[in-house]
């Protein structure tokens, strides 16, 4: 490998993408879990109940939101 290109641009901003992908990821896990422990209180069926699937959009809903509030008052 080149030394040069260690610190080039592409691999700064592909090693970027790869960090926000993961983020994206452990994100999507923690939402998943905090979620489904909250919402589906029995057995899943093939289809969730109107509560169930009510539960869930609003559970991450707000999880998308304070997410962003985090990041957004991470960056001031």
């Amino acid at each position: 490998m080149d030394p040069s290109s260690v610190n080039s641009p592409e691999l700064e901003r592909f090693l970027n993408q790869e960090k926000q992908k993961a983020m994206v990821n452990e994100m999507i896990g923690k939402l998943t879990s905090v979620c489904w422990d909250k919402c589906i209180t029995g057995t899943p069926g093939s289809k969730f109940s109107s509560s169930e699937t009510s539960c869930l959009t609003n559970c991450a809903q707000r999880y998308m939101d304070m997410s962003i509030l985090i990041m957004k008052r991470l960056q001031q």
